[in-house]
């Protein structure tokens, strides 16, 4: 809801202090609907528009005006400012981090169970209920298992148990805290808070600005992107979609996959094993932020071709010198990479599937409604089935085996980000030589990221279909790739 008022405020070239009244407009009335009152839900509510246009959400001691700072900000030329990813303090309820607690259920059964499991005695049998020293448990769970009437609950904070990398700890007053030493921006924490409480800054207002100039702003879609929009809405209608928005053009991001694969193949190729004994893929950037900053070690195993947005919005900064990209897709960690100064001058705009959901609603574009012929083949099959965890790893395989097909090439996967990080460990003690090792933060794969607006099971299959229907069956048939732009085999 937020994105769509920010993006009215832009295409309708309001002035950016409006946010203070489109609170109101999106929670009318005097009464709350999901927190204790209604001055709390407009509190975080402003905090959120504000994180909208790039700024920082604020702590209660220091929040004032929705519209603070806003004088001191060029939009023209501004994103935003890290963290990326923050928590939104006055909306979270510091749930417990980590406790074990005897419920009401507790029948105080003559066994007693938990009393005889537990390794460190914290637990005393009464008989109205067992009691736990919570001085002494250590979350061990043993007791959890082990009562047969369920009466024993352990309760864990959602978003720190969501984060593969721990980078979610408590502040003084119990409340979420990121670690961004630790953070990789996989968005994890985002999705599993029920209450709201941790965002990202976004550049859907500064992106819907330019959209309102005669910039030359072109956008590039991830291939996740295949029926985000609703059941009915085909890929081409959502192409048409976007265009209406003021794009200059729409281009697969599945383009630049292939051209990573053509240069991922190679590199294997050529390094495994005479020059580095495995080889990561490269297109997930949380996951190579992860191994950067958990496994230095390792971290020059990771692929050095560019990853799928970069060689997409090289693409089209060749054809057009002027242009303008914007990326849109599933992952907020593109917002991060997209600041590295080497990506900068290839990317201008990052936003997800939920942002540009926001900018439809805006200007009441309704995709399915679209009536479009046009045939849409910037991509490989391969290239299309990025989206998918295995589809990176299984797109390279397969080129290799064009390349050499007497080279046998053996694949491991991880999706979720704790499984990224046992994978990287096991790699780091030597015991994946010779693979070639997919990373996905986020489980599903792209189509499973915290930018998207339907279940990864319903678009995983949608992604498939698509990738099928692709006239290229190898990314080195795709014409769409000029031919110095292929590696040579």
């Amino acid at each position: 809801m937020a994105f769509e008022h920010i993006a009215k405020i832009a295409f309708e070239n309001r002035p950016i202090y409006d946010i203070a009244t489109e609170v109101f407009d999106i929670l009318p009335g005097e009464e709350a609907s999901y927190r204790e009152n209604i001055f709390r839900e407009r509190a975080v509510m402003g905090e959120r528009l504000r994180m909208g246009v790039g700024l920082h959400a604020r702590t209660a001691d220091k929040t004032g005006a929705i519209t603070d700072g806003l004088d001191d900000e060029d939009f023209d030329i501004k994103k935003y400012e890290p963290p990326l990813v923050s928590v939104i303090k006055i909306a979270c309820e510091a749930c417990p981090e980590n406790r074990v607690e005897v419920t009401n259920t507790c029948r105080a059964c003559i066994a007693h169970p938990c009393v005889n499991v537990c390794p460190k005695n914290a637990i005393t049998y009464t008989s109205k209920g067992s009691i736990i020293d919570q001085d002494k448990c250590i979350k061990c769970g043993k007791c959890v298992e082990a009562c047969p009437y369920n009466a024993i609950a352990h309760t864990k904070r959602p978003c720190a148990e969501s984060c593969g990398v721990k980078a979610i700890k408590s502040d003084k007053l119990g409340r979420a805290e990121i670690d961004d030493d630790k953070c990789v921006a996989c968005g994890r924490c985002i999705t599993a808070c029920p209450f709201g409480a941790i965002s990202d800054k976004t550049e859907i207002y500064q992106l819907a600005k330019a959209l309102n100039t005669d910039k030359h702003v072109y956008a590039i879609v991830a291939p996740s992107f295949v029926r985000q929009f609703g059941q009915m809405a085909s890929p081409v209608q959502i192409k048409e979609a976007i265009r209406k928005l003021g794009f200059r053009d729409v281009i697969e991001v599945g383009l630049g996959a292939d051209l990573t694969t053509l240069n991922e193949a190679h590199e294997y190729v050529e390094s495994v094993p005479e020059k580095i004994p495995f080889m990561g893929t490269s297109c997930c950037y949380s996951w190579k932020l992860m191994v950067k900053k958990k496994f230095p070690e390792i971290n020059d195993k990771i692929s050095e071709s560019s990853t799928p947005m970069i060689y997409s919005g090289k693409h089209i900064k060749k054809m057009d010198e002027k242009a303008q990209v914007a990326f849109i897709g599933p992952c907020i960690s593109k917002k991060l990479e997209a600041r590295r100064p080497e990506v900068a001058e290839t990317i201008d705009y990052v936003i997800t599937y939920e942002e540009l959901m926001g900018m439809f609603l805006a200007k009441d574009i309704d995709p399915a409604e679209i009536k479009i012929e046009e045939d849409w083949q910037d991509a490989s099959e391969t290239g299309r089935n990025y989206a998918v965890s295995g589809g990176v790893a299984e797109a390279v395989k397969r080129r290799i085996a064009e390349i050499n097909p007497d080279l046998e090439v053996n694949v491991e996967k991880a999706e979720g980000l704790a499984d990224c990080v046992k994978l990287a460990q096991m790699a780091k003690l030597g015991r994946k030589d010779g693979l070639l090792l997919e990373g996905m933060a986020c489980v599903g794969g792209c189509v499973g990221g915290p930018g998207t607006l339907i279940s990864e099971l319903k678009t995983g299959k949608a992604v498939k279909q698509f990738a099928k229907e692709s006239i290229y069956k190898s990314p080195y048939d795709n014409k769409n790739i000029p031919e110095e732009d292929k590696p040579k085999d």
